[in-house]
């Protein structure tokens, strides 16, 4: 199975290629126009040359089963266009594209053309997380924040508050009918953004804080008088009286952790099984997130 890895930053190197590279069966190939980082990373992994590629038509050459994409955001659109009208089943990090009509158009692309899109929501499959499914969830409260970081709405949103908002779709028990967003906007810059979502016996807060002092990623989940509580993705408290801790293991790898090892192998199963996945849902998470960053804009004056 030939799979491709284009883009080899911090989150291919760090979180995919250790997955990608250790799989039996499959023919690794990378892809990046950074010479110096295609030499030292196939070097690594002991790739062959002609497994390194300093352009896409080169990659798409190979006759590739499968792609990942880890490229920035803003040169998604030309180069999951590409893969998609070669017939490759391709997982894309999030987001998919800044613009919702670019987001849209890939996924309308992939239907026409039934081939597989995946968008990176890895926190699905992180294991704290999905444990949060069997709990019950009247209030769900997700914190994701960050110190010395306020940025322009858009790219904050897109780029980083879009884990917060598709981790609340994926928990919320029911139909969301109200959607409430608060933020503080200076000098055009996000520095906090507040997003309830609300339906019948639940309300799910997300907040991102990006002068918050600290590092963290916190989700609770509570009712029925009890509270599971996650910190960081790695320790698990449920509440219930007297709180039981469970952190995780020693040799627990940090793409499993969060959820990456699993999402990239459940899109690898999908396509050795010829199963079409769909990119439908994922396009409801940008859906949202385009109407956070428009209330932001129209209330604060933020492009």
């Amino acid at each position: 199975m030939k799979v491709g890895c284009i883009g080899l930053g911090d989150i291919a190197r760090k979180a995919y290629l250790p997955v990608l590279g250790t799989q039996p069966g499959i023919d690794l190939h990378l892809q990046t126009r950074t010479p110096a980082t295609l030499e030292r990373v196939g070097d690594s992994l002991r790739l062959p040359r002609a497994q390194r590629h300093t352009t896409l038509d080169s990659l798409l050459d190979a006759g590739l089963d499968a792609a990942f994409v880890h490229a920035p955001t803003a040169v998604h659109p030309e180069i999951v266009t590409r893969l998609l009208e070669a017939g490759v089943p391709t997982y894309v990090d999030k987001p998919l594209a800044y613009e919702l009509a670019d987001s849209e158009r890939l996924v309308a692309l992939a239907e026409r053309r039934g081939v597989s899109l995946a968008v990176g929501f890895n926190r699905r499959h992180a294991p704290g997380y999905a444990e949060c499914l069997d709990h019950p969830r009247e209030l769900i409260l997700m914190q994701k924040n960050r110190t010395g970081l306020p940025e322009e709405p858009r790219s904050m949103i897109l780029d980083d508050f879009v884990h917060v908002v598709d981790t609340l779709r994926f928990l919320v028990p029911g139909p969301v009918d109200d959607v409430t967003v608060r933020a503080r906007v200076q000098a055009g810059l996000l520095h906090h953004v507040v997003l309830q979502l609300a339906g019948d016996g639940f309300t799910a807060l997300g907040v991102m804080n990006r002068l918050s002092g600290s590092n963290e990623e916190i989700l609770e989940v509570s009712g029925q008088d009890t509270k599971r509580q996650v910190v960081n993705l790695a320790e698990v408290i449920d509440h219930q009286g007297q709180p039981t801790v469970r952190r995780r293991g020693d040799w627990v790898p940090v793409p499993r952790q969060r959820g990456i090892e699993q999402a990239a192998l459940a899109f690898l199963d999908a396509v050795r099984a010829g199963r079409v996945l769909s990119a439908r849902d994922a396009l409801a998470t940008h859906e949202l997130c385009e109407r956070v960053v428009r209330e932001v804009r129209d209330r604060h004056g933020a492009s």
